[in-house]
């Protein structure tokens, strides 16, 4: 290994890594062009369909709900969360200068992780909106006012910031004195921690506890709303109305499953000991794949959304009488 991404402590005999390497898809020298092109245009696509929904939340009136106000916040988040991971994904897959310093490392860390936790507290508070618009409509108004929405999203950040700190900090009191090549496409726990010195299984362990276990309290706190909406829809005398009740939450569902599904091959997987092509092609699900369906999804499965985007967006170009 080359000792350019080596510093020496001042202990003889030990030396401390200042950056790594990202091998990412390296391993796959005969599709990089192909990779390049296809995450560029998957990433274009994902800003613009998000930058498209929060533009449209904004100037059409009837969208300024508490539900679109989480939607907008959620198409916030994904913006940060995939600008924290694929522009250098992209760069490294047209350079051949593939390091990253020590605390470039950890900033993509932080906030990879503080945007992908604050994405799925999100998808929880969502839930809860849809619960409360369906169980309790009558008390809608009030349990979802103004200062609570803006309550629950903050606090949806701050959880996500503190999960980001928590992941980080831990993983990067360790001490890197060995190779400094990760075998992933961006600073992920699992490859970065394997590069540690010592005793890492404590870390490791208590690292992946934590994301687990928010993330199955977030899963399991929606898995609970929807319990209650299915049993208030049922209620519902009217197919034409149970119809309506759920089809205001089928987007936002399909998101949880798409989010959830992902995450789950991704956390709870057994690991293979001989798999970093596979996980490396496996992290596209949740850093690429999920915020490019995320879009679609609320675009084509939220008729009220549909047709917002409809009318600021074509019937300027095409108005009536033309």
């Amino acid at each position: 290994m080359s000792n350019s991404g080596i510093v020496f402590m001042l202990r003889p005999n030990h030396t401390m890594v200042s950056e790594f390497m990202l091998i990412g898809f390296s391993t796959f020298p005969q599709f990089q062009v192909i990779f390049f092109v296809t995450f560029l245009l998957m990433y274009l696509f994902t800003l613009l369909g998000n930058l498209l929904i929060m533009l449209t939340i904004w100037s059409e009136r009837s969208l300024h709900t508490p539900m679109y106000f989480f939607l907008c916040a959620l198409s916030i988040s994904e913006i940060f969360y995939t600008f924290a991971i694929i522009p250098r994904m992209l760069t490294d897959l047209v350079s051949s200068h593939h390091t990253i310093s020590f605390l470039g490392c950890a900033n993509q860390m932080f906030f990879s992780f503080t945007f992908g936790f604050t994405h799925s507290f999100l998808l929880t508070v969502m839930g809860y909106d849809r619960y409360v618009a369906i169980c309790h409509p009558l008390r809608y108004n009030v349990l979802m006012n103004p200062q609570g929405c803006t309550w629950l999203v903050t606090s949806s950040w701050f959880g996500g910031m503190v999960m980001g700190l928590v992941v980080t900090l831990s993983v990067f009191h360790l001490t890197f004195c060995g190779p400094n090549k990760i075998h992933h496409f961006f600073c992920h726990v699992p490859p970065l921690v394997k590069l540690a010195c010592g005793d890492i299984s404590i870390v490791s362990m208590g690292v992946g506890m934590v994301c687990i276990t928010a993330l199955l309290s977030c899963f399991l706190l929606i898995i609970l709303s929807y319990a209650f909406i299915v049993a208030t829809i049922l209620r519902i005398p009217s197919a034409e109305g149970r119809r309506k009740a759920f089809s205001t939450c089928a987007s936002h569902l399909t998101v949880v499953v798409v989010h959830y599904g992902f995450a789950s091959v991704i956390y709870l997987k057994p690991k293979a000991p001989e798999s970093l092509e596979g996980d490396t092609l496996m992290g596209i699900t949740y850093t690429a794949l999920t915020p490019f369906l995320s879009p679609i999804i609320f675009s084509l499965r939220n008729k009220e959304l549909k047709n917002a985007l409809k009318k600021v967006f074509f019937s300027s170009q095409c108005p009536l009488g033309l």
